[in-house]
């Protein structure tokens, strides 16, 4: 009886390792589809399907994507990509027998809740002369991307196929662009994370993460409730120095979504990092709840405020104490850490890789070791009394 229970669980771990796919692993062999992988990985569309355990990606080759894509905001093309995504699996032998001659399937961009009408469907009709047409289901769409090859084929877990030309959803093209710059005041405090936003403009943190915001930048903004929580050290002992890097260590110079941030099993590099102290992140998860662990505490992920590329805002429920900043403070949690932890040289933009950590993206602030800045300064002290007074309202 043992023993067919191993075999049994043997043969399900088998399954498991087949079923699973890579789609950046998958399209770095194709380089027509170079221009493809980076924009999947810059939005982080990638990790969306990797998680899936059942999709079709409709790829364009670079010359038809740059046409398509050109002078386009990257929230854009995230939005236009999420279309090419299919939660279902489609190849060959499916499209030629597709029953009525047509059908109609949910594609990624429906799942974010965003979809306006049927834009969030695509309509697949098998046409005359064994083509095959995909186009948005929403009413007068055209169904002129035509199919032209299979890619690449896990049955039944992903299927790669490109199409002659991108699926135009109404309106998606014409979107707003996105402002230059995020009202990050005004985003905080109708989440409710009224101190956080205070300290970070009093202190002058504001400036350095909108100088990061262009490169990509997410941040971990704790409640209002999370700074009057029983058992926080005393900041007021903190230098002006030591109490900024506390703020930068709120905040990580690489966009990352929640599917994203669920996804990352290596240390994760803050804007407080430098070559002296690492104060890293790491990230658990347990179903669809996400934690970041610091080594000292844990503050679970509430909700996430902004969610637009190169930018994303989460709101947790405590504040993040980094391991060894506080002298009094209690022993750092025990977190597994891989053995490749120390950030790596990031790749190529013709060739990224699924597995690379968001530790290894630089952190484009190199401040100075907050542990080593000479003590007894007082300039934190007006900043403190600013943040005490004004409290939480």
């Amino acid at each position: 009886m043992a023993t067919l229970r191993i075999l049994l669980l043997l043969a399900l771990s088998l399954i498991a390792a087949v079923s699973a796919h890579n789609i950046t692993d998958i399209l770095l062999k194709f380089p027509e589809y170079s221009q493809f992988n980076n924009y999947l990985t810059q939005t982080k569309l990638n990790d969306e399907i990797n998680l899936r355990e059942t999709v079709t990606v409709l790829v364009l080759n670079n010359t038809i994507l740059s046409q398509f894509v050109a002078n386009q905001s990257l929230a854009v093309i995230k939005t236009a990509l999420s279309i090419h995504i299919l939660l279902d699996y489609f190849d060959r032998p499916k499209l030629l027998v597709i029953g009525g001659g047509s059908t109609i399937t949910t594609t990624l961009y429906q799942t974010t809740g965003k979809a306006a009408g049927s834009t969030g469907f695509v309509n697949i009709t098998d046409l005359a002369g064994k083509k095959v047409g995909f186009g948005s289901a929403a009413t007068g769409s055209k169904l002129d991307a035509l199919y032209e090859r299979s890619v690449k084929q896990i049955p039944y877990s992903i299927s790669v196929l490109e199409i002659s030309s991108p699926i135009i959803a109404p309106g998606i093209l014409n979107m707003p662009p996105p402002p230059p710059r995020v009202n990050f005041t005004s985003l905080l405090e109708t989440a409710g994370c009224k101190t956080f936003a205070r300290l970070i403009s009093d202190t002058g943190v504001m400036r350095i993460y909108e100088t990061a915001e262009a490169r990509g930048l997410t941040v971990f903004a704790p409640t209002d409730a999370a700074f009057k929580a029983p058992g926080l050290p005393d900041f007021r002992k903190l230098t002006n120095t030591e109490f900024d890097s506390l703020l930068l260590y709120h905040a990580i110079p690489v966009y990352v979504p929640k599917v994203s941030l669920m996804a990352e099993k290596y240390p994760i590099r803050t804007l407080a990092s430098n070559e002296i102290n690492g104060f890293y992140l790491t990230v658990t998860t347990k179903g669809d709840s996400v934690t970041l662990v610091s080594g000292v505490d844990n503050s679970r992920v509430e909700s996430m405020v902004l969610d637009s590329v190169p930018v994303s805002i989460f709101k947790i429920d405590h504040v993040l104490l980094p391991a060894g900043f506080f002298p009094q403070s209690p022993s750092p949690a025990v977190v597994p850490v891989p053995e490749a932890s120390p950030p790596s040289p990031s790749p190529p933009a013709s060739a990224p890789s699924a597995h690379r950590p968001i530790a290894s993206s630089p952190a484009p602030v190199a401040a100075k070791s907050p542990i080593v800045s000479p003590p007894g300064s007082s300039g934190f002290i007006s900043r403190f009394w600013f943040w005490s007074c004004s409290g939480s309202g």
